[in-house]
């Protein structure tokens, strides 16, 4: 058997400001032709450049515990610790700080959107090549 990820979904209580916040963290953008709208109770968004999809779709029932899957970031050009400043600047709420748990220049920081989805940023490909190198 093999099988693809069509997009990923997330429950949510109002899909449209919740794609609206991920859009910004993420860099996605709306699929073409159609557009997310404030009253839509399902809003998808897509990366630009991957093409991969999160659609975000509002349920009835609140968030109630943790999280079984969620979203590793890693920084397009900032750094993990610059990327998180702008996470908090943007209503992200932390979570968790693991900097450092594992050595120095290492491990992630735990965050929640403003719905308390958790997920985390990790350090951009650029730091994890400079503490190899």
């Amino acid at each position: 058997m093999a099988a693809f990820i069509s997009h990923t979904t997330v429950d949510c209580t109002n899909a449209y400001e919740l794609s609206e916040w991920w859009k910004v963290v993420l860099g996605y953008v709306d699929i073409d032709g159609d557009p997310n709208l404030p009253d839509h109770e399902e809003c998808m968004i897509r990366d630009p450049e991957t093409g991969h999809m999160v659609l975000f779709i509002e349920v009835p029932e609140a968030k109630s515990t943790k999280n079984r899957l969620h979203f590793d970031l890693r920084p397009r050009s900032a750094t993990r610790d610059e990327e998180l400043e702008i996470l908090v600047a943007h209503g992200a709420t932390v979570v968790d700080d693991l900097r450092g748990k594992y050595g120095p220049g290492t491990a992630w920081v735990v965050l929640a959107d403003p719905e308390g989805n958790e997920f985390c940023i990790l350090r951009s490909e650029a730091e994890v090549a400079a503490q190899q190198g």
